[in-house]
């Protein structure tokens, strides 16, 4: 839980202090282009999840942040998550739920910062996103690839069946 611990902090931080600069730096629903055609400094809010779905229901995003982060609780304390490779996944998920959630409860919206233009069909500018997004997308990223890696059961030898 410590290793958990020690790693979720310094994320969810650094996902605060990024969003406090930002809004400090920049009125909200304004820009900064930074590298032409790529990059853009934002200060926009997002009341839905990724991809600003499910617009306007906060309150079932903290709901379901607070089950989730429970969840991992129990899960960490029971000893469920054993392997770094999971505790660094479970960190980057927590830090991220929390960050988000921090935003919905303080601001009613999650703020968003970065927007990359990334010039394919459909992702034109790609949604605006932040440092929580950020490590929820990891997360998700390595505990698939973990499933991929877990070790399968072996089947015991035919002749040891009945």
């Amino acid at each position: 839980m410590k290793y958990i611990l020690g790693l979720t902090v310094p994320f969810y931080a650094l996902d605060q202090l990024t969003k406090l600069w930002v809004s400090r730096r920049l009125p909200f629903d304004t820009g900064e282009t930074i590298i032409p055609g790529f990059f853009e400094l934002v200060h926009w809010g997002n009341t839905g999840a990724a991809f600003s779905i499910m617009q306007g229901h906060g309150w079932f995003f903290i709901i379901l942040a607070a089950a989730a982060i429970l969840t991992m609780s129990w899960m960490a304390w029971r000893g469920q998550v054993r392997d770094s490779f999971s505790k660094v996944a479970f960190s980057l998920l927590a830090a991220g739920i929390l960050g988000n959630v921090t935003d919905r409860l303080l601001h009613g919206h999650v703020i968003d910062f970065l927007l990359f233009y990334l010039h394919v069909p459909f992702a034109n500018p790609w949604p605006a996103f932040n440092v929580a997004d950020s490590c929820i997308c990891v997360a998700a990223g390595l505990l698939i690839w973990q499933s991929f890696r877990a070790e399968k059961p072996v089947a015991p030898p035919a002749e040891a069946v009945g």
